[in-house]
């Protein structure tokens, strides 16, 4: 129970707030890259492995086979069943997670420095030794499908699932990660093999270590964690069109509350322009200073409890998207205002006090993200992903200061296309067509 104790107490330990932080490289005996920070200070290392890929290399008419795959990692490992796996890895302190998302699958550890060696050993297991045991595949599929039943009634669910099909279509973008009922249903164990094969393979690799061990203990820990994934995986689904044009879709769903997601087409995180989309979202309707759309549809109308707009850059798609939920007879207003405050901020883009503002937020929270290991290790994965260099986390305030009023201002009457916003509606809204 102490030692239980402990490693929640590391888990949540912050490092000091910065981002000057000293980024090692390495590269394993066997030829993995990673990235390191190494803080002693603390007997504790986190590890994070994202695997390009995810959810898009499910085959055909298998939907969800990879999200149900990375449930079962946990569920039984080499000579160890579920219960076995479960009782050493609880032994150990060890925390170990296993996510699926559209582009990658996400593997992270958390363990104490005197039971590296153990935790590694483990995890090792549950990556390349899976059992897939029938029992524990019956009883994670009831988990998954008990998530799809809810999801069918939850209308921010029903808006996204809406969204994705309507704009995405047959591609993989266009369903759920988790499957349908009727895919998941299906799948099979030999289904869940080939997922194995296909998601974890060594060639898509990022790592990101923070905590108490060196380089030269890292590559060797690397080669004996994944040295026995295949080398290779199936080739990447290509681009994914976009589908949706301007307009708005009903879904009737009986609830005094109507929720919209809405959006178009957005900006791919490698484009020049990305920085000062960035910062116009902040203005517009991001969540960390009093937006736009926060002012204009929530304090001066009252029309919502909160609304919302992020970039989402995936792989094979840019969208920039938002949501707002209001009551059925004053969801149509806030779309309006939604309109207006778009269509506006694409004539007029924003003024220099508002992007001194942003500004100065933005660079001001930065350092709170690397606030622990756990923390940090995501950070140098998602980088890496991402083809960020590592010099990115001491250069990226300056380039968002570097950002000037008439190059936001561009990227607005650019980026933002009011006559192709699409709001997906989930509720019985009065006056939405």
């Amino acid at each position: 129970m102490k030692r239980l104790a402990l490693i929640l107490a590391l888990l949540l330990a912050p490092l000091t707030a910065r981002a000057e932080i000293d980024i090692e490289q390495v590269t394993s005996p066997g030829g993995i890259d990673a990235w390191l920070v190494a803080e002693p200070a603390i007997p504790f290392v986190a590890l994070e492995i994202i695997i390009d890929g995810g959810a898009t290399l499910d085959q055909p008419g298998k939907r969800g086979a990879t999200n149900l795959m990375m449930g079962l990692l946990e569920e039984g490992a080499g000579d160890m069943d579920a219960r076995q796996f479960q009782t050493a890895r609880e032994g150990l302190a060890a925390s170990f997670g296993f996510d699926t998302r559209d582009d990658s699958v996400v593997i992270t550890a958390r363990f104490l420095t005197e039971n590296r060696d153990a935790a590694v050993d483990l995890l090792r297991k549950a990556l390349t030794e899976p059992r897939f045991d029938q029992d524990a595949l019956d009883r994670v599929r009831g988990q998954v499908l008990s998530g799809i039943r809810s999801n069918a009634t939850d209308p921010n669910s029903i808006a996204g699932r809406t969204f994705d099909r309507e704009a995405f279509g047959d591609h993989p973008y266009g369903s759920p990660v988790s499957g349908t009922a009727e895919s998941v249903t299906g799948l099979t164990r030999d289904d869940i093999v080939t997922a194995h094969r296909n998601a974890l393979v060594r060639s898509r690799v990022h790592v990101g270590a923070a905590g108490d061990i060196t380089p030269s203990a890292l590559g060797p820990l690397l080669d004996d964690l994944l040295g026995n994934l295949p080398a290779e995986g199936p080739a990447r689904p290509g681009p994914a069109g976009f589908a949706l044009d301007g307009g708005t879709t009903v879904v009737d769903f009986e609830t005094p509350q109507s929720v919209a997601l809405f959006g178009h087409r957005g900006l791919a995180r490698d484009d020049e322009d990305f920085f000062a989309a960035y910062i116009l979202n902040e203005i517009l309707g991001g969540r960390g200073v009093q937006s736009r759309l926060m002012e204009e549809v929530r304090e001066k109308r009252g029309l919502t409890y909160g609304v919302s707009t992020y970039l989402v850059p995936k792989d094979h798609a840019a969208l920039y998207l938002g949501n707002v939920a209001s009551a059925n007879d004053r969801i149509a207003q806030a779309i309006a205002v939604i309109r207006d405050e778009w269509a506006r901020m694409a004539d007029e883009g924003v003024t220099a006090e508002e992007l001194a503002e942003a500004k100065t937020y933005l660079t001001g929270a930065y350092p709170l993200r690397f606030d622990g290991n756990a923390a940090i290790a995501g950070i140098l994965a998602g980088m890496q992903a991402t083809d960020l260099p590592p010099d990115y986390v001491e250069n990226r305030n300056g380039y968002i200061e570097a950002v000037t009023l008439e190059e936001i201002n561009r990227v607005a009457a650019e980026l933002l296309a009011p006559e192709a916003l699409h709001f997906v509606v989930v509720g019985q809204p009065e006056g939405v067509e």
